[in-house]
């Protein structure tokens, strides 16, 4: 998944969202697909030991929950819960989606946002957990088929009506 000329895959970024002025509705019909690798991870005690859907590692001799969402998977728009701030949802369970949102630093990028960034990590929540996932994904960014998301434009045709003779 890289944004070659041999396909159709962009980086979704602020620009674009402006160009094209999409409602809630139509990004909703869009595939997102992300750019890289996302890892989270959390540290597990006795008492929340309850894995969501991660794998147990044991590092520093503590078992870690770990998340792992693979370059190219696809997601879908879920909501904007602040203007240009989307959620996107890589698999099915409710309140499992990570935000995203332009970064200038990033050429305008919709990328992954955290609840705060340190130089190791950033703090992530996710199924109403928090994890922590590596600066490495800072840069995680959305990605379009432009292609297909430039035919997502609905037309609407309004009926005049039709009275009886």
């Amino acid at each position: 998944m890289s944004a070659s000329c041999g396909n159709h895959y962009k980086y979704f970024t602020k620009d674009l969202y402006d160009d094209y002025q999409w409602s809630e509705r139509e990004l909703k019909r869009i595939q997102f697909y992300i750019s890289q690798d996302i890892v989270l991870y959390r540290r597990l005690s006795g008492e929340n030991a309850r894995i969501s859907q991660g794998k147990i590692r044991v590092v520093d001799g503590s078992e870690v929950e770990e998340i792992v969402i693979k370059k190219g998977t696809p997601g879908v728009y879920i909501q904007s819960p602040e203007p240009n701030n989307f959620a996107i949802a890589f698999d099915n369970r409710k309140n499992h989606y990570l935000m995203f949102g332009p970064n200038q630093k990033a050429n305008g990028r919709f990328v992954l946002l955290a609840k705060e960034w340190d130089r190791d990590k950033g703090k992530i929540t996710y199924g109403g957990k928090y994890y922590d996932t590596s600066n490495a994904s800072a840069y995680a960014a959305l990605m379009v088929d432009l292609k297909k998301a430039k035919d997502i434009k609905y037309r609407t045709k309004r009926a005049s009506g039709r009275r009886v003779r």
